[in-house]
Formats: C-alpha cells, structure tokens, sequence
C-alpha cells in the first residue's frame, strides 16, 4: 500500500495530476451516464474532437494559453452542437450522421490549424495531452469546472431524468423546459471537455467520461447506483493509471484511460448485473453448478 501512495506523497505533479483527475471522475462521469440513457455516446466523442478547432485558434493567438484554448474549445464545441442539432432538425440528414460530418471536419481543421504554427510536440500535447504536467491554474481550472458542473447537475436533474427516460413527456409538459434542460446539459458536457482537454487531451478526454458510465451499467442498481457506480469506477481508474504510469514508465494520460477500459472489459464479464459469467449458471444436464 505505501509503494503504492510513495508517488503521490514524494511528487508534485503526481498529486495535482490525481487531483486533476478525481475532479474530472467526480463531475465528467454523471453526464457520460446521462449521454448512455439517451443513446448519445458518440456524442460525446463527437463533440470532444469539435473543441479541437477552437481550442487550436486560441493556441494560434496565444500559443499555450489556458485561457484563450479554453474559451476557443468552448465556443467551437457549442457551435458544432447547435450547427449539427439545426441540420438534423431541418435537413433529412439524420442527427448520429450530422454529428459525423462536424466532428470528422473539426478534427482534420483543427490538426490543420496546430500544425501551421506549432511542433509535432505541441500537437501531441494538443491531441493526447501532458497530464503529468498539469500546473496550478490549470487544476484550479478543472476543479472550478467540475464543481460548478456537480451544482447545475443537481439543479437540473430531475427534468434531465425524465428527458433522458420520456422525452415526450417533458415536452409536453413545458417545451421551453425541455430546450433549457438539454442546452444546459450540452454546455455542461462541452465544458468538462474542455476541462479533459486540458488534462488528458481532445484524443483521451471522453474515455473518462464514457467508459466508466459504460462499465457502471453491470454493476449499479438504478440511476443513483449507475452514477456513484461510475464516479467509484472513474476513481479507481485515474488512481490505477496514475501509478502504472509511474512504475511502468507509461503515458499518463493513455494509462489511464487504458485502466477504465479495463475496467470495462471486466465489468462486461463478470458484473453482477448482466456480465456474461453472471448472465445465468452454468448447467449440466439438469443440474446447476
């Protein structure tokens, strides 16, 4: 157990890269559960390639500014939602193919923007991000983030619930309700991003919202379950990731997303809820074993 908190308790960075992390788990994962009732999980990752333009037309104004990529993913984030909500609104074009569209041109125009000014390594910090060098306004950032998020989930969320169980409904009940419910739902999935962004990059930061939500279905009971289920996950996740990387000599940011798809393999296979080995007893004959 002590080699095992030795880094967190000798290094800096390691700490803040946990914290960072934690505060990600804590605030991220809620809404990865809310985008899997919706059938909206490549949403998600659609959107998080959407921040990489705005993102790289800050890093053009102000090179490695928190601020000014920050602003810039969240503007371009928003835009593509609403652009890609409109198309499939008043086009015959389905909503999963329009995202498609914004997202694949999002990414390829942000990687084009990067490169114009900046090094193959300021584009890998772009794209994979360097959590072990997460600096003081960047956690104060993702904490501020995860912390206003956790307060506007908790506002909203019994209308999000029904929206995410009976859209018509809410509907029904009050349209303007319903659009405020799921705008305020996009800006809070654009913004913790944004703040995955900043720590583990446009490439890595939907697998901590994503995967735990995933893994969360075989083993909570109910959406409360499925929420602590997830945030428990996402924490185990970041805390194992970490110190693989440390004593494995590993990328940060990728070991810990690798350790919550790990944890989603296994939640498939024996989660008490649904996981094949769980799924029914094995029987020979007539006899159960």
């Amino acid at each position: 157990m002590l080699a095992m908190l030795h880094p967190f308790i000798e290094f800096g960075f390691m700490r803040r890269a946990l914290v960072a992390c934690m505060a990600l788990s804590l605030s991220a994962t809620p809404l990865g559960v809310f985008l899997l009732l919706r059938r909206m999980s490549l949403v998600g990752d659609a959107l998080s390639h959407a921040v990489l333009p705005g993102a790289a037309i800050g890093y053009l104004i102000s090179g490695l500014s928190l601020v000014a990529m920050g602003v810039g993913g969240i503007i371009a984030g928003l835009s593509v939602a609403l652009l890609s909500g409109a198309v499939s609104r008043y086009t015959p074009l389905k909503e999963d193919a329009s995202f498609a569209g914004f997202y694949l041109g999002s990414l390829a125009l942000g990687v084009t923007l990067v490169s114009l000014r900046g090094s193959s390594v300021d584009l890998l910090h772009v794209l994979f991000g360097s959590l072990l060098a997460v600096d003081n306004p960047s956690l104060l950032l993702v904490s501020s983030i995860a912390a206003v998020s956790l307060l506007l989930l908790a506002l909203i969320y019994r209308p999000l619930v029904i929206d995410a169980f009976d859209p018509g409904f809410l509907r029904a009940q009050n349209r303007w309700t319903a659009l405020l419910v799921h705008g305020i739902f996009l800006i809070l999935v654009v913004t913790n991003l944004v703040a995955g962004f900043q720590v583990l990059g446009t490439l890595m930061c939907v697998g901590l919202m994503m995967l735990p939500a995933a893994a969360a279905r075989f083993w909570g009971r109910g959406l409360p379950g499925m929420i602590a289920s997830a945030m428990i996950l996402a924490l185990i996740a970041s805390l194992s990731g970490l110190i693989a990387s440390f004593y494995l000599s590993l990328p940060a940011g990728p070991a810990v997303v690798l350790s919550a798809a790990m944890l989603f393999f296994i939640s498939i296979l024996v989660g008490p809820r649904g996981g094949i080995f769980r799924l029914r007893p094995f029987s020979v004959g007539k006899e159960k074993v």
